[in-house]
């Protein structure tokens, strides 16, 4: 049954609003994914078939588009960002509305983006805090079929070297591929996801195994030499090691 839906969340960002700007339109593969930019103009043409229905830098933006290509569980989405001066312009508050209409499994639905706006929001301010600006390689995966099991997720975090304990804002020797030290900071952690953020990447591992989905990772490295090929063979092999060890 059709049901609409809205997500709202909001986070203070240590920018200034056009740094925000930016990382929304142009930068979304640092925090998000890569996509095309939008067309600057209100009924230009946004990402994903979308059309640019509010175009006021640097404050607000919104794309909608109906009969969402490639979703099947989406008929509309909309994407709201509200991004407001504060301290004299040197700090940013953002305001993000994701809207539209879910067509079955609405709970569940609901419930996975609702969570997964969250920790987007929180590594939009990770990117635009550390690495706005800097050169991208992106590189994003699945885990197997096992990683749909629902203690798929505390596997991973224990993979990683993460006790129960371990809390956010805790630099960690996280165990990377090949039983590689990886000297990081966890930025984010809760049972659904875990953010890790190195001198030169982001590192995001999505628990989707809680919707019926496998384990995914997502790799935003900002570093010159940044290999995406060699960072998702490497990671590939990391998660797919967790499940069948």
């Amino acid at each position: 049954m059709s049901k609409e839906f809205e997500s709202a969340h909001e986070i203070e960002i240590d920018a200034t609003p056009e740094q925000v700007w930016d990382a929304v339109t142009e930068g979304v593969g640092g925090w998000l994914w890569p996509m095309e930019a939008p067309e600057p103009r209100e009924g230009g043409a946004g990402p994903f078939g979308s059309t640019i229905t509010t175009w006021d830098p640097p404050h607000r933006y919104i794309n909608r588009v109906e009969d969402v290509d490639g979703i099947s569980e989406q008929t509309l989405n909309q994407l709201d960002y509200t991004i407001e001066p504060r301290e004299g312009g040197s700090r940013a508050w953002v305001r993000y509305v994701h809207s539209g209409i879910f067509v079955d499994d609405w709970d569940n639905q609901y419930d996975g983006a609702n969570k997964h706006n969250a920790f987007y929001l929180r590594t939009l301010r990770e990117y635009v805090t550390h690495f706005s600006g800097r050169p991208l390689t992106f590189a994003m995966f699945d885990g197997p079929e096992a990683s749909k099991a629902s203690d798929a997720f505390a596997a991973v975090g224990h993979a990683l070297g993460l006790t129960d304990g371990t809390a956010e804002g805790t630099r960690v020797q996280a165990r990377g591929p090949e039983g590689q030290p990886l000297d990081a900071v966890l930025d984010y952690r809760d049972p659904y996801f875990i953010g890790l953020r190195t001198d030169n990447a982001l590192i995001r591992f999505f628990g989707r195994n809680h919707w019926g989905a496998p384990v995914g990772i997502s790799i935003h490295d900002f570093a010159p030499d940044a290999d995406g090929k060699r960072n998702e063979a490497a990671w590939q092999g990391w998660l797919d090691g967790v499940f069948t060890a």
